[in-house]
């Protein structure tokens, strides 16, 4: 029997090094591409199929699930995800009540997990648990402080809050109430819907009979345009707001005439070409604009897409530093690629420019919201207001 050489047992080590070196970064995604927050998900699902096949020479596979904007499935999904598929990371959901749910898989299986939801309560307060998890789309607090400048600005001294009836709609009342309260602006009116409602006219009275300067829809896709056109429907004629959650084209399209005029913050990915040339996110939000049109069409383009853009970007920055510590699919790689995300420093997105750590699972800042406006069924940016 031939022995082997040294140098036989030298290149067989390198080959086997390089194999190991060359194993694949699992990405386990749940989206709500079905149900009442398809809107939302869809684009994004479109998204994840633009983002990196490659980083740093190691090949990421996608693995997209429906969650049918579903809390409970959302759960299922995550599971199936961590057991079967043995993922490195975790991308989801599209709703907060989906990702706030999904929390205890991502901790108990100690695999970090970057959701596109608002709700802060995803990230915050940091304990054991959330220390696994963050999100890119904006805060509901710095939305509702954006939101009540602009009402102050704009004379309204009372108004009427409508939401969904789960964790978003509460957590947008209770941020909200915060930011009105500093401007003095009284919350006189505090109504709820499910998202699945196809009516809300006892809501719409009670609001009507408050006689409010403007009302705030604290909602998220097409059903948001539910309490609007009721309120028009009987004649309301004040000032209306929405949050970021409805910052796409399907609201735009089904709303029709009964949302324009509507104020409200988003990502500056929503006005992209609006943006001034020394806009710091112009740039960033620009190319996804680009890319995610040449596949999609002029004007196709979502805030909900982007928030799953800059999911990607996060993980393609983290991989690379993780890749130093540990490799892909064990537990080592997992933790490493949770500690690099914290470590990510003024990253440029879509949303905004991220910068992590250990005490902010978002990091992004001012630079990632602008007020817009409804305008003769398209988007306009407005002017900053002035203190």
């Amino acid at each position: 029997m031939k022995i082997p050489t040294p140098r036989l047992v030298a290149l067989a080590a390198a080959l086997l090094a390089a194999a190991l070196a060359r194993a694949d970064v699992n990405v386990g995604v749940t989206l709500s591409t079905s149900g009442p927050a398809a809107s939302l998900g869809i684009p994004a699902k479109h998204t994840i199929a633009l983002l990196p096949a490659t980083v740093a020479g190691q090949k990421l596979n996608y693995i997209v699930l429906d969650d049918a904007s579903d809390a409970p499935t959302a759960v299922a999904n995550a599971r199936r995800l961590v057991t079967e598929h043995r993922v490195d990371v975790l991308l989801g959901s599209t709703t907060t009540p989906n990702s706030l749910a999904m929390i205890d898989v991502a901790a108990e299986s100690q695999t970090p997990m970057i959701s596109m939801a608002a709700g802060a309560r995803i990230v915050e307060p940091q304990d054991a648990r959330r220390r696994w998890v963050f999100k890119t789309p904006q805060n509901d607090i710095a939305m509702s402080v954006a939101i009540a400048e602009h009402m102050a600005a704009a004379g309204v001294r009372n108004v009427a809050f409508i939401g969904f009836a789960d964790a978003y709609g509460e957590g947008w009342f209770q941020e909200f109430s915060k930011a009105a309260a500093l401007k003095r602006i009284a919350v006189v009116a505090n109504e709820r819907y499910a998202r699945t409602d196809n009516a809300v006219a006892a809501q719409a009275f009670r609001i009507l009979a408050v006689k409010p300067d403007a009302v705030l829809v604290a909602a998220s896709g097409t059903p948001a345009v539910l309490p609007q056109r009721a309120l028009r429907e009987r004649g309301y004629a004040g000032r209306f707001y929405q949050t970021h959650g409805v910052a796409n084209a399907d609201f735009l399209r089904v709303g029709g005439k009964d949302v324009e005029g509507t104020v409200l913050p988003a990502g500056p990915v929503l006005v992209a070409e609006q943006l001034a040339a020394t806009h710091p996110v112009r740039k960033s939000a620009l190319a996804y604009v680009a890319l995610y049109e040449a596949a999609h069409g002029k004007g196709s383009v979502s805030t909900f897409g982007a928030h799953a853009w800059d999911a990607g970007q996060l993980v393609a920055a983290a991989v690379p530093v993780a890749l130093k510590k540990a490799q892909p699919g064990t537990a080592e790689f997992r933790a490493a690629l949770r500690d690099a995300l914290e470590t990510i420093h003024e990253l440029p997105g879509a949303h905004g420019i991220f910068s992590l750590s250990p005490s902010d699972h978002l990091g992004l800042d001012h630079r990632a919201r602008v007020m817009v406006k409804v305008e003769n069924g398209a988007w306009k940016l407005l002017p900053p207001v002035q203190p």
